[in-house]
């Protein structure tokens, strides 16, 4: 399977290459970055045939098979909308958009083209919350309150490797996507209540850095997420889920007890990279001609919570 890379440069464009060169019969055919002159160097290192500055260009090819999208934000529901409809199947970053009205849009079109369309929800692939997931669908587990930290210290416009970031950043539309998404994927509900603050914005970058968001199913589980890009410390997103059987701590792949005891991992999954995982059932999903778990449609739910927040944020 032949496929592209659009940001392949960047810190997540790099977790993808490394994830997919570890996937059996997957050839990287191209890749896509802004600047034309970097990404011909960075695909000649990388020993990639095919470099594009412009993703029209790259989808253009009729051999390419499939795209990966780890590009700004802001590009990512038009440009997997023009993957779908230069008929190749596409895996976006989350978040797939940051509108309601571009996330329908995209659904629309995957379902008008019937190919595979996957938003990047790797919280669902992570053996962390697999573990944790599985379990509640044994019946084993029920949760009672999640608990999210989401945390950086990003005072100036850069990307997750330190380096300056051409495009913004969002509290809610990228970073809380995350724990929306998988707060609803475990419990299998919608949140049915939702109540966000936001602290002051940013002087230049015009966008709050500091967040809080609750969420409520109809079950009765709750969810408490805190985000900051002024946290001073290791960066990231931790997970405490607060069950009616126990306590559990999700550290990306890894999984701990409330007492941090390490959970035995090993049986849920072929890889310990959450990342792999992702793009191996976006790679899966193709060939077996089916829905990818957090396909686009699925992911919906998701962005129309998020929508429900900024309405609550735009009113204060």
């Amino acid at each position: 399977m032949k496929l592209c890379v659009a940001g392949a440069a960047g810190a997540f464009g790099m977790k993808h290459l490394d994830a997919l060169a570890n996937i059996e019969d997957v050839e990287i055919h191209s890749v896509v970055g802004h600047d034309a002159e970097k990404i011909a160097a960075f695909a000649q290192e990388r020993g990639i045939a095919n470099a594009y500055a412009d993703l029209d260009e790259a989808l253009k090819d009729p051999t390419l098979d499939a795209v990966i999208l780890a590009t700004p934000t802001q590009l990512h529901a038009s440009q997997a909308m023009a993957c779908l409809r230069a008929g190749k199947h596409v895996m976006v970053e989350i978040p797939m958009a940051d509108n309601i009205e571009d996330s329908h849009a995209l659904v629309r079109v995957q379902q008008e083209t019937g190919l595979v369309a996957m938003a990047g929800h790797t919280r669902r692939f992570n053996p962390s919350h697999q573990w944790i997931h599985n379990k509640i669908q044994a019946g084993e587990l029920k949760i009672q309150q999640m608990d999210v930290q989401t945390y950086f210290f990003r005072r100036t416009n850069t990307n997750a490797k330190g380096e300056p970031r051409s495009w913004t950043d969002h509290l809610l539309w990228h970073h809380a996507c995350h724990t929306v998404d998988l707060f609803q994927y475990q419990t299998g509900e919608q949140a049915s209540q939702l109540q966000a603050l936001q602290g002051p914005k940013h002087p230049d970058l015009g966008i709050a850095m500091d967040m809080s968001i609750g969420m409520k199913v109809p079950s009765g589980a709750i969810c408490t997420l805190s985000l900051s890009f002024n946290n001073e410390g290791p960066f990231g997103t931790f997970f405490r889920y607060i069950c009616d059987n126990g306590t559990y701590i999700a550290r990306y792949d890894d999984l701990v007890d409330g007492h941090e005891n390490p959970v035995d991992l090993s049986g849920v999954a072929v890889s310990n990279n959450g990342i792999e995982l992702q793009d191996r059932e976006f790679i899966s999903a193709i060939r077996e001609g089916r829905e990818p778990n957090a396909s686009v449609g699925q992911a919906l739910s998701a962005m129309e919570s998020l929508h429900k927040l900024e309405q609550l944020l735009d009113d204060k």
